[in-house]
């Protein structure tokens, strides 16, 4: 079993809990996940590239960074990998449909089952499932919450930022 090190990153969406080993980046999770990762063989331990990731995604919040240069290694059935890799030609800033992502995906009449793969991105932010929304625009399932997912949308400038809203007056309204 590979070794895997993980370390809890504060951030603007609470404490993220950020996985990694030699092979790459394996998890990134919110404070409150729906699809939370096995942690067998997880070690609170340094690695390299936990700083790494920490440096790039307080790179990302300040508004510097958009778009990350990390090694990445996603467990997941090869049908998940080719949807959570379709994420990253999302533009930063830009929003994709379910339909939109099925046809990067070269399955047009799998909306469903894309869905239901980009619901267990196990490195969101990162691979980008919060730029997925539905067909009408609304903002429909996130792993981390639809106030972390509003958040993060504003801070990309892909949703007009609501006055008075933070990530705190949002999960009020949701």
């Amino acid at each position: 079993m590979t070794r895997i090190h993980f370390r809890r990153i504060d951030s603007p969406v609470g404490t993220l809990t950020v996985a990694a080993g030699d092979a790459g980046l394996h998890a990134i999770e919110f404070p409150s996940n729906r699809h939370p990762q096995r942690r067998d063989g997880w070690h609170d331990a340094d690695h390299p590239l936990l700083d790494l990731a920490r440096e790039q995604l307080a790179q990302y919040f300040a508004g510097a960074r958009r778009g990350f240069d990390l090694p990445l290694a996603p467990q997941g059935t090869d049908f998940q990998r080719q949807v959570w890799l379709a994420l990253a030609s999302i533009p930063y800033g830009e929003t994709a449909s379910y339909a939109g992502l099925a046809a990067r995906v070269q399955r047009p009449g799998a909306s469903r089952a894309v869905g239901a793969a980009n619901g267990r991105n196990p490195l969101p932010i990162v691979l980008p499932c919060h730029r997925v929304i539905g067909a009408d625009g609304s903002l429909t399932g996130f792993g981390g919450g639809l106030p972390t997912k509003r958040f993060l949308l504003e801070l990309e400038g892909a949703l007009p930022r609501e006055a008075g809203s933070d990530l705190f007056s949002s999960a009020a309204s949701v």
